[in-house]
């Protein structure tokens, strides 16, 4: 499919370039009062409820979106990526992660092979070590049950567990299954991180996972020696094997490390970090704290979503339809932003997980084939759960700048409270904002409106809403492990349709690699400066003087000794 054509250089592109000036010319506040339009917008599926009929759209402006879909090939391109082609160019590998979540008897290849049966094979070793670590089948050193887990990685090794997990947390059936366990993410190379995870463990009932594809991720295993260092001060060398397992597919250094190979839990090239929740990187944390069980459920979710995505008409398709609707409000209505706003605090780590994710994935400034884009791609994610951002953010939103907004709600809490006496539950209180700022932002507040309340002429420019501010509002019937997978798969596939649309490749990150890279020089300098008093040389005149600056000062610690935290 790769072509040299840029997508703005369709003609659907520029229809929908002209069509702007139809939508400039119309406010929310009329669109909403088409009842047959609204209607239009509501698409349901497994439970879920998508409605973006307050966005600055009209019937005709989503024909015109699925229009480009066609030109930008969406269905070829979408069919390609499950049918295991190497649609990311740059590396040469193909993008599989619904291979993760897929039922075991399902079919799906990479380079000629199904890699089903290799997916189900670590599930099924996951399954039987994390209930032998549960049930005490398997101890640590000292032949205690080990009840704490340390998760080592970065990125995408560490945000989509940590939102899972945190979302995990007070479901009812994933806390009761939880008792007792703790589990704890270590991603910052910043001691103090190391501090805070530590703090309170005890090194005899502590299991780490070290999460490291290549087993060469600097921070991870700067992090992962720290830990080793910790374990074996207070337990001796051979506690290693008993207190350390590894996500990794490089066994020589694994098990280099001091780590059984056996102990190692496999992942593949066509997962990319950022999408490797489903991948043992989430599932055998997970399953430690919570049990394969619970875990499975959420696995099932997510390939819910993917049979969704794979087969349903591009009108019904929830991902398609908010992929395309990113594309309109960032390349065609000239939105940068996007803010995310779960009203449940259960899901306050989705935000900054679908941050990595989006910004990781779709910020390219050239197509797949190289060539620069005329247009900006991608979004700025953002966001933070109702009603915390109410009392935040929210100012801009209603009064500043102009941020398309989606509002996830929740039907059915996971921890429901009611006080005798009160208006409505807790929930209820919690859900009336879900329900009320999409409105307040479309329809907003005129000056005929301040004038009939009496508001002081002086107050009305300050009290005066503009209105005609898109959001979109995703309903879950409730928060269970199943839901989360859900929701998980439809802004992965969000996100890739956005790709796809604008042409580019949302499965490189080339991004990260050039600041890694200069700070590889940075280290070096340290280490001659600190151990063999050498000046600050070969930086510019800033890093020279900011870095001359640091090591005037002492650290603290001397390069002869090991120093662990103090906490």
């Amino acid at each position: 499919m790769a072509s040299t054509t840029l997508i703005c250089d369709t003609e659907p592109w520029k229809d929908l370039k002209g069509h702007v000036k139809e939508i400039e010319k119309t406010h929310l506040r009329d669109l909403m009062a088409d009842v047959e339009r609204c209607k239009s917008m509501m698409v349901e599926f497994d439970g879920i409820l998508l409605d973006y009929s307050r966005q600055r759209v009209c019937q005709d402006t989503i024909e015109k979106l699925f229009k480009l879909a066609e030109a930008a090939h969406l269905k070829q391109k979408i069919d390609r990526m499950y049918g295991g082609e190497h649609i990311n160019s740059t590396e040469n590998r193909s993008v599989l992660h619904i291979a993760l979540r897929a039922p075991r008897d399902k079919v799906i290849c990479s380079d000629g092979k199904n890699v089903v049966p290799d997916v189900w094979t670590v599930l099924d070793k996951i399954k039987d070590f994390s209930e032998r670590v549960r049930s005490g089948s398997w101890v640590g050193a000292t032949g205690k049950v080990l009840k704490d887990v340390v998760a080592i990685g970065i990125g995408g090794s560490f945000l989509g567990p940590l939102f899972v997990h945190t979302a995990l947390q007070t479901d009812p059936e994933a806390a009761e299954s939880a008792k007792g366990r703790q589990l704890r993410f270590l991603a910052n190379v910043d001691p103090i991180d190391v501090a805070r995870n530590i703090t309170g463990l005890n090194p005899e009932t502590t299991l780490v996972v070290v999460v490291s594809k290549t087993f060469t991720t600097a921070e991870t295993m700067l992090n992962a020696r720290t830990l080793k260092e910790w374990i074996q001060a207070a337990l001796g060398p051979q506690a290693v094997a008993k207190h350390m397992v590894a996500v990794s597919t490089n066994l020589p250094l694994v098990k280099e490390f001091g780590i059984d190979p056996a102990n190692a839990f496999a992942f593949w090239d066509w997962v990319g970090g950022r999408y490797s929740v489903c991948s043992a990187v989430g599932v055998l944390p997970l399953s430690l704290q919570y049990g394969f069980p619970i875990v499975q459920k959420f696995l099932n979710g997510a390939s819910s979503i993917d049979n969704h995505f794979y087969s349903t008409s591009f009108e019904k398709n929830m991902p398609v339809l908010l992929g395309l609707l990113s594309v309109w409000n960032v390349s065609f209505l000239g939105y940068p932003a996007r803010a995310i706003l779960p009203y449940s605090q259960a899901l306050e780590k989705f935000a900054p997980h679908i941050q990595q994710v989006s910004m990781e994935s779709n910020g390219k400034g050239v197509s797949i084939d190289g060539i620069p884009l005329p247009f900006e791609a991608g979004e700025i994610d953002f966001g933070e759960p109702g009603t915390n951002g109410q009392h935040s953010f929210y100012q801009l939103i209603h009064q500043g700048r102009v941020i398309p907004c989606d509002f996830i709600g929740v039907v059915k809490s996971q921890q429901p409270i009611y006080l005798k006496g009160e208006a409505v539950s807790n929930h209820d209180e919690l859900m009336s904002n879900f329900f009320a700022q999409p409105d307040a932002l479309a329809y907003g507040k005129t000056r005929e409106q301040l004038l009939g309340e009496k508001v002081p002429n002086h107050l009305i420019p300050h009290k005066t809403f503009s209105g005609n501010r898109p959001s979109l509002s995703l309903l879950l019937p409730s928060l269970s492990a199943y839901n989360i997978g859900q929701l998980l798969a439809i802004y992965e596939h969000r996100i890739a349709v956005e790709g796809f649309i604008w042409g580019i490749n949302s499965f490189d990150q080339w991004g990260v690699e050039l600041g890694k890279s200069l700070a590889t020089q940075v280290r070096k300098q340290l280490n001659l400066s600190r151990t063999q008093g050498k000046p600050v040389v070969g930086f510019n005149f800033g890093t020279s003087t900011l870095l001359t600056r640091y090591l005037e000062v002492d650290s603290g610690v001397q390069s002869e000794s090991t120093v662990l935290p103090k906490m």
